[in-house]
């Protein structure tokens, strides 16, 4: 039987293991999807030493950069954004394994907000956070040809600040992504501080968060007659990615 898992610590509420053995259930497919807690990063090489089944691995925090030391093949995509959440596992004729890493994230978000964009006036984006989530989205709006501009709370290189994101601003930047945590449950009466009543038509609002399903900063889109979308599109196609990187 194939094995398939996901590292990190804690992993209390990780989507990946139920998704992915009900997936394993549903298609007949002979593999387990396991949760491997590590406490330090350093516990990957017990995991793939009495885990000679495993095929694949997720990292989710804290293990995302750390992780890199580790592989022996990192993505382009991965490698720019600094970051890796899929991990290929392959043996050499000795019997060692040799770990590819790659960035599902990108492939995720790309898929979800590409049949939205309208090259007319979908043209440049506003990516609010800095996190390792706006690293990925960000890369992935400059991949589908959008210029971008990062918003952060605090004063940084090539960013803005909250109070610089004007009505004016938004008339240029009609996409506008919230890769922070403004608005996830049970914060449900949080969003990002931007000027909601310049917002027209002509923008798409996209939210990674998809708990709840719209988020204070949609609903206040959607009044607008924005186009708006939450990340659970975003997250079964990472998924699904992640499932294409390990197969192909």
């Amino acid at each position: 039987m194939k094995k398939f898992g996901i590292i990190g610590y804690p992993l209390g509420h990780s989507f990946s293991p139920g998704y992915f053995n009900e997936k394993f259930q549903n298609e007949n497919i002979d593999a387990v999807y396991e949760k491997y807690e590590l406490p330090v990063i350093t516990d990957l090489q017990a995991v793939l030493d009495y885990t000679p089944e495993l095929c694949g691995f997720n990292v989710t925090i804290p293990y995302k950069e750390k992780v890199m030391s580790y592989l022996d093949y990192i993505s382009p995509e991965a490698r720019a954004i600094g970051a890796v959440n899929v991990v290929k596992v392959t043996h050499r004729d000795n019997g060692t394994p040799h770990l590819e890493g790659f960035n599902s994230d990108i492939i995720g978000f790309t898929r979800s907000i590409q049949p939205l964009l309208n090259p007319l006036f979908h043209k440049k984006a506003l990516v609010m956070g800095t996190g390792g989530a706006s690293k990925a989205v960000n890369y992935g709006l400059r991949q589908l040809g959008l210029d971008t501009l990062l918003v952060s709370r605090f004063h940084k290189n090539d960013t803005i600040t909250y109070e610089q994101v004007t009505p004016e601003l938004l008339e240029e930047y009609t996409v506008i992504v919230n890769c922070t945590p403004k608005g996830m449950a049970p914060h449900f009466d949080e969003c990002p501080n931007i000027p909601y009543e310049a917002l027209t038509t002509r923008h798409l609002l996209f939210d990674l968060i998809y708990n709840p399903d719209e988020t204070l900063f949609l609903k206040k889109g959607k009044q607008q007659g924005a186009i708006t979308k939450n990340g659970l599109e975003m997250l079964l196609l990472q998924a699904q990615a992640g499932w294409e990187i390990w197969n192909k």
